[in-house]
């Protein structure tokens, strides 16, 4: 059974989240994302209080595919020590979850390199 996660980070702007998302998305490690913000986030940070405005970004993928996409987003992230969290999605449309799991599913061989060619005779 496919197991699915939401999972969310922030980003001190709307770019950067963008810029986390869309790789994310195009490699398949995510079905989807969203861009929500800005928000105002309270929180400690080394030790500290603080309060700033942040983007929530929230990514769609299963249980077998967070691993690379939590690889990815540590090192693609702008912070060293970003919030990252996957929740379990417990309940959920079968259509939607159907798509996240079609969404994430790596490509046949076949149609990768297809993909990656380009047709020369246009």
């Amino acid at each position: 059974m496919t197991e699915y996660v939401q999972v969310s980070t922030a980003t001190e702007t709307k770019q950067q989240a963008i810029d986390l998302a869309g790789p994310a998305v195009q490699q398949r490690l995510a079905g989807g994302a969203q861009i929500i913000g800005p928000v105002t986030s309270v929180f400690w940070h080394l030790g500290e209080y603080g309060t700033g405005e942040e983007w929530q970004l929230l990514l769609k993928t299963t249980t077998d595919r967070y691993p690379e996409l939590e690889a990815h987003l540590l090192k693609h992230h702008p912070w060293a020590n970003p919030e990252l969290c996957a929740v379990p999605i417990t309940l959920g449309a079968e259509g939607c979850k159907k798509w996240i799991a079609d969404s994430v599913a790596p490509l046949p061989a076949a149609c990768s390199r297809r993909s990656r060619t380009t047709d020369r005779s246009a």
